[in-house]
């Protein structure tokens, strides 16, 4: 019987750096994961491209897809839809591969709510004095939305103690280790779970045959 893959859902502040890592983790190991590209209602950005980072929809249609329960999960931030787009996760998780969904909080608890083996990973910077300066960096918003970033992570912070774990990323190459040992512990886990579960249900079934027989 084909084992299921993991979902491995990666949140984090707006401007922390998720994206990086979780780029640096299919490059690195390319086997090991697939990405779940998000569908968003937002406008594409200068350098974006359509199916890359995001598959872009207007309102009309991300709202006819919640409607026709095409998405995973989906959430409202800074007044634009995310979702993720359920066949592609499906089919990939299916097939026994590990997709990461790299997702708003809103939309990482809802996927805990409907897959309660999925791992849920939190990404924060050492400071916010980092987060502030990594956001102007980018040079993709005013002060205005910056700030406005950084209040709504004020919020989001609440909401970090129901993921697994969380990764502080101030130096890449840790954070990323970092996330990868923790990816390949829940798999141990889950595998040691369901090898040592279905041997002793052989050995139940065995006994309890033999009782029968008696």
């Amino acid at each position: 019987m084909q084992k299921k893959g993991l979902l491995i859902v990666i949140s984090g502040f707006s401007g922390v750096g998720k994206g990086t890592i979780v780029r640096e983790l299919l490059s690195r190991y390319p086997e090991n994961f697939a990405l779940s590209i998000s569908a968003t209602s937002r406008p594409m950005r200068e350098g974006e491209e359509e199916g890359r980072e995001y598959f872009f929809v207007n309102r009309e249609k991300f709202e006819r897809m919640i409607s026709e329960d095409r998405l995973l999960e989906h959430a409202v931030y800074n007044g634009n839809y995310y979702g993720t787009p359920k066949d592609y996760v499906l089919q990939e998780v299916n097939a026994g591969r590990n997709v990461i969904l790299e997702i708003e909080v809103q939309g990482g608890l809802q996927i805990r709510d409907k897959f309660p083996d999925s791992l849920l990973l939190y990404v924060v910077p050492p400071s916010a004095k980092e987060l502030y300066a990594r956001l102007v960096g980018r040079g993709t918003e005013s002060v205005s939305e910056i700030l406005r970033r950084m209040r709504r992570a004020v919020d989001e912070a609440d909401f970090v103690p129901r993921y697994d774990a969380m990764t502080v990323n101030d130096d890449l190459e840790t954070c990323v280790r970092e996330v990868y040992e923790l990816i390949r512990k829940k798999q141990e886990e889950a595998a040691f779970r369901d090898e040592l579960l279905s041997r002793l249900k052989e050995e139940l079934l065995i006994i309890t045959k033999e009782d029968d027989n008696q």
